[in-house]
């Protein structure tokens, strides 16, 4: 206790200063060797140390899927629950102790097929819940079947001779679903992914971030046209907000709107400069679903924040709404409310 804190008082209260190995476990890691769930895991460990929160107070919800391990190894309070149930869990504990950092582990099969309603609502009430949704186009746990994400046209165990559904775009859904932040990473950037993990963490209200990764053993290869050294400069563009969107390995490209329509031009040719350009805007609900639909051998794909903005919490509106009811009527009583209304007596 230091001289100035008076006799009685509360002792105050300090996070312990954490480092990576904090939030590792001592579970084997059981994800094939080269999965790109391990980057995703790195990242998480890297970004908890920063974020100031006692581990006590943080919470990873899982459904099931490869990527439903990861409440194994991460050294915190975690749930593996049910096939697609995650989002729903979550939120009963978020509205439960909103003091919670809670996060959700899923997949492109068990968050946007079986779990896609949940995932949904989850986004559109704006739940204070971080969304780890791991798409690597492909069913890994059962071995191999197409998932909600695999493109057209992919042979694959369930579909011999190749899909023919069309495929769900995570980030449209999203912003589709009014979530309040969005993104984009890749599992093969661990920088990029670290950097958006972390500010997505930051973000107060429902956050969903699709990563691509790899699934070494069932989809191969799945991101390399637009992954791979050689080529990602040219075929990615990086979102940042109020900032041109210019890409190439020499920044000479660009992306700009000719109507309403976008389309990738050349800087320096025919004039073009970066004032012609397209300038991301994250509070843009418009031009972030018009980014989101941007796809290869078109465009670049984009990666990062696609939609960041500010609105109350479905924890603090149910908060708010508690409050003022009990301003307005007082203090519940449950056996009254047990006995009011339309009730019967079975004989």
């Amino acid at each position: 206790m230091s001289p100035s804190t008076p006799l009685g008082a509360p002792m105050p209260q300090t996070t312990p200063k954490y480092t990576k190995k904090d939030f590792q476990t001592e579970q084997e890691v059981r994800w094939c060797p080269g999965c790109g769930d391990y980057s995703i895991l790195n990242a998480v460990q890297q970004v908890f140390p920063q974020l100031g929160i006692p581990r006590e107070k943080f919470v990873v919800v899982s459904g099931i899927g490869c990527s439903s391990r990861f409440p194994y190894y991460v050294n915190t309070f975690g749930f593996h629950s049910i096939h697609g149930r995650a989002p729903a869990i979550a939120s009963g504990v978020k509205l439960a102790n909103p003091e919670l950092s809670v996060w959700i582990a899923t997949g492109d099969g068990d968050g946007l097929s079986i779990g896609g309603n949940h995932l949904l609502h989850t986004l559109r009430r704006n739940t204070d819940v971080k969304i780890l949704l791991f798409n690597n186009r492909i069913y890994g746990l059962t071995k191999g079947q197409y998932s909600p994400t695999s493109e057209m046209g992919k042979i694959n165990k369930s579909a011999p001779f190749g899909t023919v559904e069309q495929p769900v775009n995570p980030i449209s859904v999203a912003l589709a679903a009014e979530a309040t932040w969005v993104g984009r990473s890749v599992g093969v950037y661990p920088k990029h992914l670290i950097d958006t993990v972390k500010r997505m963490a930051l973000h107060k209200g429902s956050a969903f971030l699709e990563i691509y990764q790899n699934c070494n053993v069932f989809n191969n290869g799945a991101f390399d046209s637009f992954t791979d050294k050689e080529v990602r400069d040219d075929a990615n563009v990086v979102l940042e907000h109020g900032k041109p969107l210019v890409f190439g390995k020499n920044r000479d490209k660009g992306i700009r709107a000719s109507g309403l329509k976008p389309e990738v031009v050349t800087l320096g040719q025919n004039g073009v400069t970066e004032k012609d350009l397209l300038v991301h805007d994250e509070t843009s609900q418009s031009l972030s679903f018009l980014l989101s639909r941007l796809e290869p051998p078109e465009f670049p794909v984009p990666i990062g924040v696609f939609r960041a903005v500010s609105m109350p919490t479905l924890e603090q509106r149910v908060a708010d709404q508690i409050q003022a009811a009990r301003k307005k009527l007082g203090e519940g009583d449950l056996e009254k409310l047990f006995r009011s209304g339309d009730v019967w007596t079975v004989k």
